[in-house]
């Protein structure tokens, strides 16, 4: 594949190096510097994009895309209370895009294991559940998308909890969540890749479920097997839609 990166950061230098590495070419890089030079036409000889960009950039980008009809994959959180708007104008327009809070095979069979977890312990009402997220202080979204992910995960099997609710590091004294609410715990610390842990408390005894990221390499060598699998696809697609746990 040709393929466009749309940010430069140390998540887009980890995606050159792992496309390259399987096999394909990066014909064009987009980041701050030249972003407003770019338009779609320098797109159109490319057979995907990859953005792992800002929230801000991400929407121009999945515009810019949309217009030169050019596939994407994108990783960059924070833009979701535009995602219907986005997935709309995708398939009134034929797109291709694909996007996900995290590309990491082993965070995606975390999200299936935490919502087989929920599922079974939701007729227990003696347990409470929280989510706890740690990542570098670099990040620039509190909660990140895939606590997020876990936490709709647990809320989807869940008759206790209706929402989620954050509370950062940092912030004073925090949030006290109420009952029908599912505290996400977010800190920042260092450079962390990402820690994400589910906690079921009762008076007896704690359940705790974790995913901790060695590195960012796993989601950079998702970003490219998820460009992969959308090459030649039509349509609007969450990444866990690459994986099939039932078979």
């Amino acid at each position: 594949m040709k393929i466009v990166l749309l940010g430069y950061g140390k998540m887009g230098q980890l995606i050159e190096r792992f496309a390259v590495k399987r096999g394909h070419d990066v014909v064009l890089i987009v980041d701050e510097e030249n972003r407003r030079e770019i338009t779609s036409a320098d797109l159109r000889s490319a057979d995907m994009a990859i953005d792992f960009s800002t929230p801000d950039a991400a929407l121009e980008n999945i515009e810019l895309c949309f217009e030169a009809q050019l596939p994407l994959v994108v990783g960059t959180t924070g833009w979701y209370d535009k995602l219907q708007e986005i997935q709309q104008t995708c398939q009134e327009t034929n797109q291709s895009l694909l996007y996900g809070s995290n590309f990491s095979i082993g965070v995606n069979v975390f999200f299936h294991v935490n919502r087989m977890l929920a599922k079974a312990l939701n007729p227990y009402k003696q347990y409470d559940v929280q989510v706890e997220e740690i990542h570098h202080i670099h990040k620039l979204d509190a909660p990140s998308g895939t606590a997020i992910t876990i936490a709709e995960g647990i809320i989807e099997h869940s008759d206790q909890k209706e929402k989620w609710v954050n509370s950062v590091e940092g912030d004073g004294e925090g949030v006290i969540p109420k009952a029908n609410e599912l505290l996400i715990e977010s800190l920042r610390i260092e450079e962390v890749p990402g820690t994400h842990t589910v906690l079921y408390s009762s008076e007896v005894d704690q359940i705790e479920f974790k995913h901790t990221a060695h590195s960012r390499e796993g989601f950079a060598l998702g970003a490219v097997i998820a460009a992969e699998w959308l090459l030649g696809k039509k349509g609007f697609f969450q990444v866990t839609e690459m994986f099939d746990f039932n078979k």
